[in-house]
C-alpha cells in the first residue's frame, strides 16, 4: 500500500521542517496569537516594497494569502471570531503609515489595484504554529504559467524559507468564506509640503557656478538655477533634456554625474554621486549606484570638484 505524498513531498521542500517524529518535542512554538500574524503580514509587507520598488516608484503587494493549521485556522474562526478581519484592517491601517513615509520623502507612491484583499486559508500538512505568506501584486490574477513566490517560517528553527510554488498547487489550500475580507484602497497619502504651483514654477532653490576648462569658455562661468527639488548634473554626453538636467559641456562630467535633491521638510540639499569621483569640501564622497543612491548632506557654499577637473559651487539662489 502506497503512501500520498505530502504537500510539502511534492514541492520538494519536505526535508526543512516535516522531520521525523524524533524531533517534534525538541522544537515547540508559540501558540499563534493575531498579534504574532499582524506582525508578520507588516514584516511581508515591508519585504514586498523592498523587493518590488525600483527607481524613484514604490511598488507593493495588494492581496495576502496568509496560510495557517486547520486548528489554528479554526481556534480564531470558533473562539475569537471577528479577529482576523481586525487584523487585516489594523494590517492596511499600518501599510498607509508606511506608505505616507515613502510619500513623504518624494518618492511616487501608486497602488497596483484599488483594493486590499486578505484571504486567511489553511492546509491539512500544516502543524500547530505553522504559517506562510503569499503575496499578489494585483487580487484575483489570472497569470496562471507564473509561480508565485511563497515564504514559510517551519515550526522547528522559526527561521523564515522562501521558495517558488507553482499557481496549481493552491488547490491543496482550503479557502473559507469567513477568512476572506476585500478593503478599498483610500489612502490619502500626505505628499511633502510644497509650495503652490504658480510659485513653485518662479522659485529658485539654489544656484550653481561651474568654470570650464575648456577654451571656448576661457573666462567664462556657467551658471545654473535650480527649480525643481531633484535636478541630475551630467555631461557632455547626456542625451535626455529637461530643465531638471545641469548639463556640463565638458568630457570630465560623467552622464549622469551627481543627483541633487532638496529635502523640504528639512530645508536641506543633498547629493549622490555616481561619477568616477567627486569630492565634496575637501572629502571624497561614496560612489554610489544610480538604482541605489547614497546621499550625503551638501551645505550652501560648498565646492565639489568632478573627477579632480571641474568645480562646481552651490550658493543660495
Amino acid at each position: 500500500m502506497t503512501t500520498k505524498p505530502t504537500f510539502w513531498q511534492r514541492i520538494g521542500i519536505q526535508d526543512w521542517f516535516l522531520n521525523d517524529n524524533s524531533t517534534k518535542s525538541s522544537a515547540k512554538l508559540k501558540p499563534l496569537t493575531p498579534n504574532i500574524v499582524y506582525k508578520y503580514i507588516i514584516q511581508k509587507f515591508q519585504e514586498s516594497i523592498a523587493e518590488l520598488s525600483f527607481a524613484e516608484r514604490v511598488v507593493f503587494y495588494h492581496e495576502f494569502i496568509i496560510c495557517l493549521n486547520a486548528d489554528d485556522y479554526r481556534e480564531f474562526v470558533d473562539n475569537k471570531k471577528g479577529i482576523l478581519g481586525l487584523v487585516a484592517q489594523e494590517s492596511v491601517d499600518n501599510f498607509y503609515l508606511l506608505l505616507n513615509k515613502q510619500a513623504a520623502s518624494g518618492k511616487k507612491v501608486e497602488p497596483s489595484s484599488n483594493k486590499w484583499v486578505f484571504r486567511f486559508v489553511s492546509h491539512p500538512d500544516y502543524r500547530r504554529g505553522d504559517i506562510s505568506f503569499i503575496g499578489k501584486l494585483l487580487p484575483d490574477s489570472n497569470l496562471k504559467d507564473e509561480n508565485l513566490r511563497v515564504t514559510f517560517i517551519p515550526r522547528q528553527t522559526g527561521l523564515a524559507q522562501t521558495f517558488d510554488m507553482d499557481n496549481d498547487l493552491l488547490k491543496d489550500f482550503i479557502f473559507y468564506s469567513e477568512g476572506y475580507y476585500e478593503i478599498p484602497y483610500l489612502a490619502d497619502l500626505k505628499m511633502p509640503d510644497r509650495a503652490p504651483a504658480e510659485t513653485r514654477k518662479t522659485s529658485v532653490l539654489a544656484r550653481f557656478e561651474t568654470t570650464l576648462p575648456n577654451k571656448a569658455y576661457a573666462g567664462q562661468k556657467l551658471e545654473y538655477l535650480m527649480k525643481a527639488e531633484d535636478i541630475v548634473i551630467s555631461g557632455n554626453e547626456e542625451t535626455s533634456e529637461g530643465t531638471h538636467i545641469f548639463k556640463i559641456p565638458s568630457e570630465w562630467v560623467n552622464s549622469p554625474h551627481l543627483k541633487i535633491h532638496y529635502n523640504n521638510a528639512e530645508d536641506k540639499f543633498y547629493m549622490a554621486s555616481f561619477g568616477e569621483k567627486t569630492i565634496l569640501n575637501e572629502n571624497l564622497v561614496e560612489r554610489s549606484d544610480i538604482y541605489g543612491p547614497k546621499w550625503t548632506e551638501l551645505p550652501l557654499n560648498s565646492r565639489i570638484i568632478l573627477n579632480g577637473i571641474i568645480g562646481i559651487n552651490i550658493f543660495k539662489p
